[in-house]
């Protein structure tokens, strides 16, 4: 039996190593949502996530939210219920 990572070290995991952040920062959120949508006791539902990355430049809003989406659906797949992003090139 393969242990997975929880969910916050795994977003985090996977966006460094995908975006080589100059500007990272991950807020785990669950807590605000205790007993709401989504949530289901693990803690790990609710984040938002900012990042400054270069591989953002020439990107619309929409198309840097849908590669960090991209990146991430296992985690969605896993219980991620929420990602608040605020994503920007330097």
């Amino acid at each position: 039996m393969t242990i997975q990572p929880d969910i916050e070290q795994s977003i985090e995991a996977k966006i460094k190593a995908a975006f080589n952040p100059l500007s990272f920062r991950l807020v785990n959120e669950s807590g605000k949502h205790k007993g709401h949508a989504g949530d289901d006791g693990t803690g790990q539902t609710h984040f938002r996530l900012e990042i400054v990355s270069a591989a953002f430049a020439g990107k619309t809003r929409v198309e840097s939210q849908r590669m960090v989406y991209g990146l991430l659906d296992e985690e969605f797949k896993r219980g991620l219920h929420a990602l608040a992003l605020k994503l920007s090139a330097p």
